[in-house]
């Protein structure tokens, strides 16, 4: 059968839900788990791959997921493929549930064939590493730690998550965005925008009902904290003497410059996050539907240089708010959001 070709995949950094900042405080305190974490992750950016299918495609949705049994081998046994009945472990069929989750999104919402829109299969280890305080998408699977059960717990259970390291994986098929400096906290806010509209997606919320949290449910009990990142509100998702306070500013007027995190990622990411909310809030209804739209049309549309920044991603916005509708009050909305922020689009 003919068909056509997966774009080409841009070079993939590391990309991890749990911010390298928070991970350097824990191992500065002596948590046994985050340095062992640190080390994982600093070995897999120096392994990082490009996303290819492991088998062709079957033009539907084809998951599988592995267990690496806690040891560092990828992928793992498989213990559950596509159309498998649950098996007894949460990790493994919440894996499962998530990625079809995030599938359907992008799916149904925007008529994207999978992350690459290739039915690219859809694949995931679990029980990754001793008390592994991380996930990640790594270019050609899904990996999720358990947590340490002390400030996280498993990182299977929070469907924001599935959908924010996902995510990375569309963008790595389509904009390409450098993670460094600005392009990098875009490439990162992108993967919480869409992350966010999963799970909004699968539980029928309107904007107004989300609660606009990455990783809710992620802290373990004891932590002062609700999330890893708020986008209703960044700079307010923990407060913890372990922790730290989250850093993240939803102004540019608190614009952190920093040469970790490749120049802030995760932190000044906050930044689009909440331009992105201010659209949703105001538009009002499913997020996923028009502000969602003009964020899709923008990753993909191929205007975007892969050194982007914030100015030219917020322009970007607009003219895909303007060619996608009419009515001038979309695109009025998504001005006014980014001006908000203190980023102009004129």
């Amino acid at each position: 059968m003919n068909r056509t070709p997966a774009p080409p995949a841009h070079p993939l950094p590391h990309c991890t839900i749990v911010p390298p900042h928070i991970l350097d405080r824990l191992a500065e305190q002596g948590h046994e788990a985050a340095r062992r974490s640190l080390a994982l992750d600093a070995a897999h950016r120096a392994n990082r791959l490009l996303a290819a299918p492991a088998r062709p495609p079957a033009h539907r949705l084809t998951r599988t997921i592995a267990d690496a049994r806690h040891t560092e081998t990828l992928p793992g046994r498989t213990v559950r493929r596509e159309g498998g009945a649950p098996v007894a472990d949460g990790s493994v069929d919440r894996a499962y549930d998530g990625l079809g989750a995030t599938f359907a999104l992008y799916e149904q919402v925007y008529g994207r064939e999978s992350i690459d829109g290739a039915w690219l299969p859809l694949d995931a280890t679990v029980h990754y590493g001793d008390h592994y305080d991380n996930a990640f998408w790594n270019g050609s699977r899904m990996v999720f730690g358990d947590g340490d059960g002390e400030i996280f717990t498993d990182f299977t259970s929070c469907l924001d998550v599935i959908g924010h390291e996902l995510t990375h994986g569309v963008t790595q098929y389509t904009a390409g965005l450098d993670y460094q400096d600005q392009s990098g906290a875009l490439n990162e806010s992108l993967s919480d925008v869409f992350g966010s509209l999963v799970k909004q997606y699968a539980l029928g919320q309107s904007s107004a009902e989300a609660d606009w949290l990455i990783g809710a449910g992620l802290l373990a009990p004891g932590i002062n904290g609700v999330a890893l990142r708020s986008m209703k509100a960044p700079g307010t998702a923990y407060d913890d003497e372990r922790l730290g306070k989250d850093p993240q500013p939803a102004h540019m007027d608190d614009y952190v410059q920093t040469a970790s995190d490749a120049g802030g990622v995760h932190i000044n990411s906050g930044i689009p996050n909440h331009a992105f909310y201010l659209v949703a809030d105001a538009l009002g209804g499913h997020a996923w539907e028009r502000a969602g739209q003009v964020w899709y049309d923008t990753l993909t549309g191929g205007t975007l240089s892969p050194a982007a920044d914030f100015t030219a991603f917020a322009r970007a916005t607009v003219a895909a708010a303007r060619a996608r509708w009419a009515d001038d009050a979309v695109t009025d909305t998504v001005v006014a959001a980014w001006s908000q922020v203190g980023i102009s689009t004129t």
